[in-house]
């Protein structure tokens, strides 16, 4: 995967104070063509960054809210077309781009747009429009932000040692935004860009205001959940009765919980086999993580019902899983030369401490 840089514009980041009354400022320093840019200092400082973000992984629903790499989308109105959002006019104007004096003009409004955004750093901020030519003849935009590296020296010389070097940078934990997204090979996504921001901070994407994205896969899952509970309350109970009243307080106050939720026993395991096969054929490898006593079980939902089994004896829960195999990891223990006991006796015993206190 070779890029041919088209333009690149350099810019430094300068913010004196903190918080409300902090004074952002830019400088310009150079605007480069491809000639200039093949000989210039920041091709090598860049060197191969193009290629690793094109190729950093991103999922349009992740796993949690705070991945470092997300995929944004240009939100628009129904039935109006993807040029009524000014930042997808930023970036198609930057790519359309035909010389020094009108790629920089292009670029300043990202510059502009970033310093205007709350919580930003000082850093260098890099414009960039680049052609993929063995796919395309359309430039992609790239920005990338490297913030200032506090307490860096340089070699100097006999007397002195070292010499403190002032808006030192580095590729490490780049922010970067690429537009069009490119999911595989040869394919772009013209409404989608993809922003990568190596710390859990939002500022680096705040400064796009008009780019919206995809809800965690957790959150898609419980709406889900909720609605399929919901539609069960409706067909089994009635309406305003008491059952109905506590089961919808009952799932208010579990829809409020997002850490260490407790089973709730509410539907059958049929019905929850129904409900979560619904939830499988639309994303197939969906985990559930679950702690009984003091074991974290990792398994997929799939399973549930299948090789995975939740019961109960007296007032304590079991928890069975089948398979033909069990694998150890990391340390070593007892437990790997066991001969299984068989499953009745090992029945008998569970009960037998369930109810011995009785």
């Amino acid at each position: 995967m070779d890029f041919t840089i088209n333009f690149a514009s350099f810019f430094v980041i300068s913010v004196d104070g903190k918080g409300e009354n902090s004074e952002k400022k830019y400088k310009h320093f150079q605007t480069l063509d491809h000639s200039e840019y093949e000989h210039s200092a920041l091709k090598e400082f860049l060197d191969g960054e193009l290629v690793k973000i094109v190729k950093r992984k991103v999922e349009r629903h992740p796993k949690n809210e705070q991945v470092p790499t997300k995929l944004g989308y240009f939100a628009v109105e129904p039935e109006y077309n993807l040029d009524s959002n000014s930042n997808f006019n930023m970036f198609q104007k930057s790519r359309q781009s035909i010389s020094k004096e009108e790629f920089l003009e292009n670029a300043l409004t990202f510059v502009q747009a970033y310093i205007d955004a709350s919580a930003v750093r000082g850093g260098a901020f890099i414009v960039l429009t680049a052609t993929l030519k063995k796919y395309f003849d359309e430039s992609f935009v790239f920005i990338l932000k490297c913030d200032f590296e506090p307490k860096v020296a340089s070699i100097s010389d006999e007397a002195t040692i070292i010499k403190h070097v002032e808006m030192a940078i580095t590729t490490k934990n780049m922010k970067s935004i690429q537009y069009p997204y490119m999911p595989e090979e040869g394919i772009i996504e013209v409404s989608e860009v993809k922003i990568h921001q190596a710390s859990h901070a939002r500022y680096f994407e705040d400064f796009l205001k008009y780019v919206e994205y995809g809800e965690p896969m957790p959150t898609i899952v419980k709406n889900q959940l909720l609605e399929m509970v919901y539609e069960h309350v409706s067909e089994t109970t009635e309406e305003n009765s008491e059952e109905r009243i506590q089961f919808e307080k009952d799932l208010e106050v579990w829809e409020t919980i997002s850490e260490e939720r407790t089973i709730q026993e509410k539907l059958s395991t049929e019905q929850v086999k129904e409900a979560s096969n619904r939830l499988v054929e639309q994303t197939p490898d969906l985990e559930i993580n679950l702690t009984i006593g003091q074991s974290k079980i990792k398994s997929l939902l799939s399973e549930f019902g299948e090789t995975l089994h939740i019961g109960k004896i007296n007032n304590r829960y079991v928890l069975l899983i089948d398979s033909d195999q069990i694998q150890f990891e990391k340390g070593y223990s007892p437990i790997e030369f066991h001969r299984p006991d068989q499953l009745q006796s090992i029945v008998e015993k569970i009960t037998e401490n369930a109810f011995k206190d009785e």
